[in-house]
């Protein structure tokens, strides 16, 4: 498969998986890695900059393709330290989820380092080709995790993103299988981001709890929360997001809502595996999980289907 993505990131497949806080280690980032993906490290959810070095350094060990890093800029961290960090380690992949990217996509320009920058509008989009992004991730309101304030879904949103902008675009929201990665190139994309979807996968350092949730559950399994926070979010149905979202129903202010938000209620349900004492990130294409493979049959499942699909449809129109 080539499309400009696979170019500019020199991968076999335009698959990228998802930042994934706490989630985005250096066995999954390697894993996708080797089987033809952009696989990605997370830097915010890491301590400090001296444990991304040491996780860098630890998915070399792993693969001796590209990787990426991601920075989450909405969280209240040092980022230009984490950056500098990555740039040091001579990272040449960088996602940018959350908040402004113009620090670092100044800090970057004539560097050669790759940025992908995520956004879930047309005008982000156009902001982030202005200010120098190689490509762009549109997602959409079927997504896991921080998304729009506009609930534009995913099949309206690529191709009015791909109308506005000229760098390569990648599709991410509801996307699970080999029909998701065809209908994104057919909606001109030049790849997709997975969130969920790696997750439930025998690489995924996500406790076995919640990967059995994913297996199980059904797209209506998820809600949005942090809307009055004015940063929607969707995640998993547990008890602990149920009580969020009544408390904002209730008028709760951000003062009473934090503390119920924290890193450390997404490690206890994601890590530990304590479901309803806490809160995971997933996308509605949860819905399209029933298994739980490895990276490197998963991402062969997904390229069959599409070319099985592919096909098909040049059969329409035989």
């Amino acid at each position: 498969m080539k499309t400009r993505l696979t170019e500019l990131l020199g991968i076999r497949y335009p698959i990228l998986q998802g930042g994934l806080a706490y989630l985005a280690r250096a066995e999954l980032a390697a894993a996708v890695a080797n089987a033809g993906g952009l696989g990605q490290v997370t830097a915010t959810s890491l301590p400090s900059p001296a444990a991304l070095a040491a996780e860098i350094a630890r998915t070399r060990t792993l693969t001796s393709q590209p990787f990426a890093v991601n920075l989450a800029l909405s969280q209240h961290r040092d980022v230009l330290a984490l950056l500098a960090t990555a740039l040091d380690c001579g990272v040449t992949v960088l996602t940018l989820t959350g908040g402004n990217p113009e620090p670092v996509l100044r800090r970057v320009a004539g560097t050669g380092v790759r940025t992908l920058v995520l956004v879930s509008s047309v005008r982000q989009a156009q902001k982030a080709e202005a200010l120098g992004a190689d490509a762009v991730i549109a997602v959409g309101q079927e997504g896991g995790g921080h998304l729009g304030r506009d609930d534009t879904g995913t099949l309206v949103l690529v191709p009015r993103v791909v109308d506005a902008v000229s760098i390569p675009v990648v599709a991410s929201g509801g996307i699970a299988d080999g029909r998701g990665l065809l209908a994104a190139l057919a909606l001109g994309a030049d790849g997709i981001e997975m969130g969920t979807r790696f997750v439930a996968t025998q690489e995924s350092p996500a406790h076995p709890h919640y990967k059995q949730r994913l297996i199980s559950g059904h797209e209506t399994d998820t809600l949005v929360i942090k809307r009055t926070l004015g940063q929607p979010g969707r995640v998993l149905r547990t008890d602990w997001a149920e009580a969020i979202l009544a408390r904002e129903q209730q008028g709760a202010d951000a003062a009473e809502l934090w503390p119920l938000l924290t890193g450390e209620r997404n490690v206890r349900a994601a890590l530990a595996g304590e479901m309803e004492e806490g809160f995971v990130w997933a996308g509605q294409s949860l819905g399209l999980i029933d298994d739980l493979p490895t990276v490197a049959e998963l991402m062969e499942q997904m390229v069959a289907e599409a070319h099985r699909g592919w096909q098909a449809l040049q059969a329409v129109w035989g």
